[in-house]
C-alpha cells in the first residue's frame, strides 16, 4: 500500500469535495508547520499563547462555518475537516477553535442582536478578540438547568452574580457569553471581560488538555445594560444549541487524534527492531495495527456522514451524540493501544500518543459525558427518557 494512504485505508477522503480536501490540506500544512513544533512545550508548561488565536484567525478557521461578519461561510463538512486536522496535532488547538467558533461566536450569530454581531464577530473571526462560554458550574455540569448563577433586573440594567467552572479560554477572553437564571428562565448575556465585578482565575495542576487555558469565572455584582441580553432565546434551548455545534466539531477532532496515534504507532513499529526484525513484522503487532486501522476508518466515515447530514440540515442532536460518543471512544482505544506499542518511549513528550491519550480523557467528558450521550441515543431508540 502507498505509504501516503495507509491512514485512509478505504479512501474516505474521496468522499469529500475538492474544496473540502483543499481546506484539509491547508489546515494540516499550517498545523504541522506552525503549531506542531511547539505544542509539546505548550503542553508541558500548561499554556497556549494568545498569538495562536491570531494565526488561526488569519488562516480563516475561527467561525469558518458561519456566514458574514468576516466569517468564511464554509460547509459544515469543511469545518469538521479543519477540526480533524487541528486535533491531529492537539486537542487544545481544536478546543480553542470550537469554543471560539461553535460556542461563543455561534451564540452571538444565532441568538444575539445585530449590534452584538457587528461589535464582536469580525474581531473574533480575525483572532483579535477571544471569546469564552460560561455555562458549566461546579455543581451544574450534566444538569445545566440547576445552575445557580443569576441575573436580576435593576432598573434598565441586569446584575449578574455567580460563578462558572471549567471554562476554556477564560483568562484569555475579551468577551464571555454567560448563561444565568432569570425570572424569565435561563438567558444568555454578552459580558465584556473588563466589566467591573468579572474575574477569571486559571485552573492549575491539570493532567489533561494542558495546551489550553481553563478557568473559573467569578461574577460579583456584574452590572450590564439591557442590551447585553441575547434577545432571541429563553431556556436551555440556547446553550444546548451551542453545545450541539461544538460536539459536532469534537467528533471530527477525535477522528484526527485517532489517526495521528495510529500513524505514529505504524511508523514506530516499522522502524523499531527487536529480536532482529521490525516490531511491525510480529503477528500481535499486525493485529493491533489492523484493528486500529479499522477503528480510524470507521471514525472517519462516521464524521463524513454526519457532515453530510448537517450540510443537508437533517442532523439531529441524537446523531451528534452518536458521533461524539463513538469517535471519542474509538480515539481513546487507539491512543491507549498506540501508547503501549511505543513502550517506554510512549510516555514521553517526544511522541504524541500519551499527550493525545491524556487529552482525550477530557474530550470524553466535556460537551456531554459518555453517560449523557448514551442516554440521548437510548431515548431516540426507545422514546423513553432515562436521565432521572
Amino acid at each position: 500500500m502507498n505509504p501516503t494512504n495507509r491512514a485512509d485505508f478505504l479512501e474516505t477522503e474521496s468522499l469529500l469535495g475538492e474544496e473540502e480536501r483543499e481546506i484539509g490540506r491547508t489546515v494540516r500544512d499550517y498545523a504541522r508547520a506552525e503549531l506542531a513544533p511547539h505544542v509539546a512545550d505548550w503542553y508541558e508548561r500548561g499554556t497556549i499563547p494568545t498569538e495562536v488565536a491570531k494565526g488561526l484567525g488569519e488562516l480563516g478557521v475561527l467561525g469558518m462555518h458561519l456566514d458574514g461578519y468576516g466569517c468564511a461561510g464554509t460547509s459544515a463538512t469543511a469545518y469538521g475537516v479543519a477540526c480533524r486536522e487541528l486535533e491531529a496535532v492537539d486537542s487544545g488547538l481544536r478546543s480553542l477553535v470550537s469554543v471560539q467558533g461553535s460556542l461563543a461566536m455561534f451564540a452571538l450569530h444565532r441568538w444575539g442582536t445585530e449590534e452584538h454581531r457587528q461589535e464582536w464577530l469580525p474581531r473574533m473571526a480575525a483572532g483579535d478578540a477571544i471569546g469564552c462560554f460560561g455555562l458549566t458550574e461546579s455543581d451544574a455540569g450534566s444538569d445545566p438547568g440547576s445552575m445557580r448563577t443569576s441575573a436580576q433586573r435593576d432598573g434598565e440594567d441586569w446584575v449578574l452574580n455567580g460563578s462558572k467552572m471549567w471554562i476554556t479560554n477564560g483568562t484569555l477572553a475579551q468577551v464571555a457569553v454567560v448563561w444565568a437564571q432569570t425570572d424569565d428562565g435561563v438567558r444568555g448575556f454578552v459580558v465584556p471581560t473588563d466589566t467591573p465585578g468579572f474575574a477569571a482565575h486559571e485552573i492549575p495542576r491539570k493532567l489533561s488538555l494542558r495546551a489550553s487555558v481553563t478557568a473559573e469565572l467569578s461574577l460579583d455584582e456584574v452590572r450590564l445594560p439591557a442590551s447585553a441580553a441575547l434577545p432571541e432565546v429563553r431556556g436551555l434551548k440556547g446553550p444546548l444549541s451551542c453545545l450541539n455545534e461544538a460536539r459536532y466539531g469534537i467528533l471530527w477532532g477525535a477522528a484526527g487524534a485517532a489517526r495521528a496515534c495510529f500513524e505514529e504507532a505504524l511508523e514506530y513499529t516499522l522502524a523499531r527492531s527487536q529480536f532482529g526484525k521490525p516490531l511491525a513484522s510480529f503477528q500481535l503487532t499486525q493485529r493491533k495495527l489492523a484493528d486500529m486501522s479499522i477503528a480510524v476508518t470507521n471514525a472517519g466515515l462516521t464524521a463524513v456522514q454526519l457532515g453530510r447530514l448537517k450540510d443537508a440540515d437533517r442532523i439531529t442532536p441524537e446523531q451528534v451524540s452518536h458521533g461524539k460518543l463513538a469517535n471519542v471512544r474509538v480515539a481513546l482505544d487507539v491512543a491507549r493501544t498506540a501508547r503501549g506499542m511505543l513502550g517506554a518511549a510512549g510516555i514521553t513528550l517526544d511522541h504524541t500518543v500519551m499527550r493525545h491519550m491524556n487529552n482525550l480523557e477530557t474530550v470524553s467528558t466535556y460537551e456531554g459525558t459518555e453517560e449523557m450521550h448514551t442516554l440521548s441515543i437510548g431515548r431516540a431508540l426507545t422514546g423513553i427518557p432515562a436521565f432521572r
